[in-house]
């Protein structure tokens, strides 16, 4: 294995690039080695305040270094956060209302629990690639270099796109959030005012990033972990007094009307709203990048995955389905965007706990902000490393003294105008075609991950490396990552039929199937474009790089906690797994 000779510094003393290698000799670190010491915060650090927070003129100017050098000032608790509750949004709070209707509560805790299982391999999957290489643009950057680097530049513009859209899509759903209260304001008046709380918050960059979605995290929650301590209570028939929950409701829905709704095909319809749902789950992977310390707060941090998946999803809509029926006629409303149609408002309406749905809107309404925050965050960032490798046009490369790719995130805050088209009279018509834009764009990205990391672990061991050299590690290594891919193979397949056959008994058309299934054709234009620009193919083993933007590992604290965990009884260990 080739060595590595490097500066001595505070925060990286003592590493080096394998579990074996002496600390004692370390002559002056040469440019031209290809391990990452991660990104030089000299100059950020010596900045005053404000400059480093982006609020003065000074911190727009152009960074010094080397391109992609972000800020690594996201905490532990951050990123923790961002893994445990950054993605939940109207997904779950309102879409969780149309899979119910479509596929009865038995299907909806079927279909969350089989995307649930391939969230979990995919992000740990995800960890370990992140860990070794915690590099701007994330798995976009890992399709490019264990798969294909075509294929890496369709996940990268189609991860940019995919967020470029939901902004305005977030932002169409936060300003019709609002008309739950009647309030007679012009909804264009609620999207202009979230649209310019999401630029104020991307003035402070990644520490707005993270600040909003650490404390917007922590509110859903407490509001899901709220909802299911009531959901116990109303089930055991400790609702209000000549209410629908005043006495024993028990699981009757699932007798009446029935655990299941349109059978199979009902069961296949719910997967791509779970998909929805568990959306933006991968961003951990890109803020690792923005990190101090990746391979000690990730970890930490995809492990709070597990327990996203088991409390705060499939918990909180094993209530639901207890709760709401699958019959309900208030579960129709208009997808995504109508707040009034989250079966979460509908069982505390029915409930009759004064103000508890205002409360539930309010939450809705942090969500879908929340999301939008990220998609700017996901988007530019991916954008970045687009443009590093070559992909995107150089001006993207900027990145200002405050840590912002700052051209990067003033083109995706540029769709968000899109969102007034949708009050337009055709504006129904257009928002239904950028939902289909953007439906399963996840679900490759999370397909490449899956297959980045099967990959990486043959590159790996072909270039003469072992696994004891990988800090972190997929609890279920190469195997929970096949699991995953075939999972996501499986509901591609079960979003085809529903395309081609919709709910409902409509005969097949052009239409409907494009609805449901646009975004494999513009990943496939997206795959051509990258050939015919690159003229690059698929991978060989010996083509696979795994030294470029290598982290240097603190083997030291690493082997100690290994040997910490090693000496606890088997049941600790066993816990230790998922927290």
């Amino acid at each position: 294995m080739e060595s590595l000779n490097y500066k001595k510094d505070p925060e990286y003393s003592g590493f080096s690039s394998s579990p074996d290698e002496k600390h004692d000799a370390a002559p002056a670190y040469d440019d031209s080695d290809r391990l990452s010491l991660g990104p030089d915060m000299t100059e950020f650090n010596q900045l005053g305040f404000w400059t480093r927070n982006g609020l003065t003129l000074e911190s727009f100017k152009r960074r010094k270094g080397p391109i992609g050098n972000l800020n690594a000032t996201m905490k532990p608790r951050h990123l923790h956060m961002i893994a445990i509750g950054g993605s939940i949004g109207a997904g779950l709070f309102v879409g969780s209302g149309s899979a119910l209707s479509n596929g009865g509560p038995a299907a909806l805790l079927l279909a969350f629990g089989i995307i649930g299982v391939m969230i979990f391999n995919v992000v740990y999957a995800l960890g370990e690639l992140a860990v070794v290489f915690p590099v701007s643009g994330g798995f976009y950057t890992y399709s490019t270099r264990f798969i294909d680097p075509s294929w890496g530049f369709a996940m990268g513009w189609n991860y940019v796109f995919q967020w470029a859209i939901v902004l305005p899509l977030e932002l169409t759903v936060a300003g019709l959030t609002v008309e739950y209260w009647n309030s007679g304001v012009s909804v264009a008046v609620w999207i202009t005012v979230f649209w310019l709380i999401l630029i104020i918050i991307n003035i402070f960059g990644t520490l707005g990033y993270a600040e909003e979605e650490f404390w917007s995290s922590l509110l859903k929650l407490i509001a899901i972990v709220l909802f299911m301590i009531i959901g116990v209570v109303l089930c055991a028939g400790g609702g209000p007094a000549g209410g629908k929950y005043d006495e024993y409701w028990g699981a009757r829905t699932f007798y009446n009307p029935g655990a299941f709704a349109n059978g199979f095909k009902g069961l296949c319809a719910v997967f791509v709203t779970a998909a929805f749902a568990f959306s933006g789950t991968e961003l951990v992977g890109l803020a690792a990048a923005e990190s101090r310390n990746p391979a000690k707060a990730l970890p930490g941090a995809i492990k709070q995955v597990f327990w996203r998946i088991t409390l705060f999803y499939i918990l909180a809509l094993l209530f639901i389905g207890l709760l709401v029926e699958h019959t309900d006629e208030r579960l129709l409303g208009s997808g995504l965007s109508d707040s009034q149609a989250s079966p979460f408002v509908i069982a505390a309406k029915d409930a009759g706990l004064i103000g508890f749905d205002s409360f539930m809107n309010v939450v809705i309404l942090v969500s879908v902000i929340s999301i939008g925050n990220s998609g700017i965050y996901g988007g530019s960032r991916t954008l970045t490393a687009l443009a590093e490798q070559g992909y995107a046009p150089k001006f993207f490369t900027y990145i200002d003294k405050s840590g912002r790719p700052l051209f990067s995130v003033i083109f995706i805050l540029a769709f968000s105008p899109i969102a007034y088209v949708g009050l337009s009279s055709s504006g129904e018509v257009v928002f239904a075609w950028l939902q289909a834009l953007s439906g399963l764009a996840a679900l490759f990205t999370w397909g490449s991950i899956c297959l980045s990391h099967i990959r990486f672990r043959k590159a790996w061991k072909y270039h003469g490396h072992s696994l004891d050299e990988v800090p972190f590690q997929a609890i279920f290594g190469v195997y929970g990552s096949w699991v995953g891919l075939i999972l996501i193979f499986l509901v591609l397949v079960a979003q085809f039929a529903v395309a081609l056959y919709p709910l409902g008994g409509d005969p097949p058309s052009a239409e409907a199937f494009f609805k449901a299934y646009l975004a494999l054709p513009v990943v496939l234009v997206f795959w051509i474009g990258g050939y015919f620009w690159k003229r690059t193919g698929w991978l060989r083993t010996h083509q696979m790089d795994v030294t470029t933007n290598r982290r240097v590992v603190d083997w030291d604290r690493i082997n100690g906690e290994k040997a910490r965990v090693a000496a606890m009884p088997g049941w600790r260990r066993f816990l230790h797994l998922f927290f």
